[in-house]
C-alpha cells in the first residue's frame, strides 16, 4: 500500500476533527513492549530525549513517551484533534503544523515518532524535514496499530468494512514504511509486536467510527455500525470481547547501516 494520495488525503484526515472526542476515548494506547523496542532499534533510552511526536492526535501516543522521561513537543495540524489534549496532557507543548513543513530549526530532536499517522504524509516531503530536524545519529520512528487478522472474525470483519466503506483502505501500510525510507539513504530496522485489549463490543463500535473512512460516510455510517453491532453480539452475546492487534514499528537511526529485523 503506498501513501494516501494527496486529495483524498486532504479530506479523509480532516474527518478526523469531527470525531476527535470518540477518537480520544476510543483507540487504543500501544504496549510497553513497543517503547522497548524504539529504544533498542534507536540505541538510546526515551528518558531524557528530545521528542518530536509528528501527527499526534489526541495525544494518546504523546503521553506514552513522556512517561518513558522524554521531553515531547507534540506537532498536529487538525484543530478538533489538537483540542482534546490541552486539558489531559497541560505540560505537553502542541504545535499547529503541517506534518510534512516543521516549524522547528535543523538538528533540534533526538527522536522523531509518526504513531498511527506517517500515512497521512508525502514521503518525499516528511523524510526530509524529519531528518532535518534530528541531531546526528537520531531516530526515525515510526508506527501502527492494525489489526491482526490472522484472527478469522476480526479478518471477516475487515472484509466487510472493505465491501460497505467506499474509502476503507486495507491495514497494509506498514509493510512499505522500510522501503519507503530507502530512498532517502536509511536503514531502517522493522518489528511486530501482537497484542490485545479487552473492551465492551460498543467501545469497539467507537472505535471504528473513528475511522476516517466512517467518518467521512456522514450518516450512511448508521447502516454500517448497526450491521457490525448485530455481528459483535452475534459472536460476544456477553457484550465483551478480545481486540487483537499486531503493532509493527520501523525505526532508522541517521547515518546508519541496519539490516531488518521481524518477529
Amino acid at each position: 500500500m503506498n501513501p494516501i494520495p494527496p486529495s483524498p488525503r486532504s479530506a479523509l484526515a480532516a474527518s478526523f476533527n469531527s470525531v476527535a472526542a470518540q477518537y480520544a476515548a476510543a483507540r487504543p494506547g500501544y504496549p510497553p513492549e513497543l517503547f522497548a523496542t524504539v529504544e533498542e532499534f534507536a540505541g538510546r533510552p526515551l528518558d531524557g530525549a528530545e521528542v518530536l511526536d509528528v501527527g499526534a492526535g489526541t495525544g494518546i501516543d504523546t503521553r506514552l513517551p513522556a512517561e518513558r522521561g522524554a521531553r515531547v513537543v507534540a506537532v498536529e495540524p487538525g484543530a478538533g484533534m489538537a483540542a482534546e489534549p490541552r486539558s489531559a496532557l497541560p505540560r505537553i507543548p502542541f504545535v499547529r503544523a503541517d506534518r510534512d513543513a516543521l516549524p522547528f530549526a535543523d538538528g533540534v530532536a533526538d527522536i522523531v515518532t509518526y504513531a498511527q499517522a506517517w500515512h497521512w504524509t508525502d514521503p518525499a516531503r516528511s523524510v526530509p524535514e524529519a531528518i532535518r530536524v534530528l541531531r546526528p545519529g537520531g531516530a526515525l520512528a515510526l508506527w501502527w496499530n492494525v489489526p491482526d487478522t490472522d484472527v478469522p472474525w476480526l479478518a471477516r470483519h475487515e472484509a466487510r468494512l472493505a465491501e460497505r466503506c467506499p474509502a476503507y483502505r486495507p491495514p497494509g501500510f506498514p509493510a512499505t514504511a522500510a522501503g519507503l525510507l530507502a530512498p532517502f539513504g536509511l536503514r531502517p530496522r522493522s518489528g511486530r509486536i501482537r497484542w490485545s485489549r479487552t473492551i465492551a463490543g460498543e467501545d469497539r463500535l467507537r472505535t471504528l467510527a473513528s475511522h476516517s473512512y466512517l467518518a467521512v460516510m456522514g450518516a450512511d455510517a448508521d447502516a454500517v455500525l448497526r450491521a457490525e453491532r448485530a455481528e459483535l453480539l452475534a459472536l460476544f452475546p456477553d457484550g465483551v470481547l478480545v481486540e487483537p492487534f499486531v503493532a509493527d514499528v520501523t525505526v532508522a537511526v541517521t547515518g546508519a547501516v541496519t539490516g531488518a529485523v521481524t518477529d
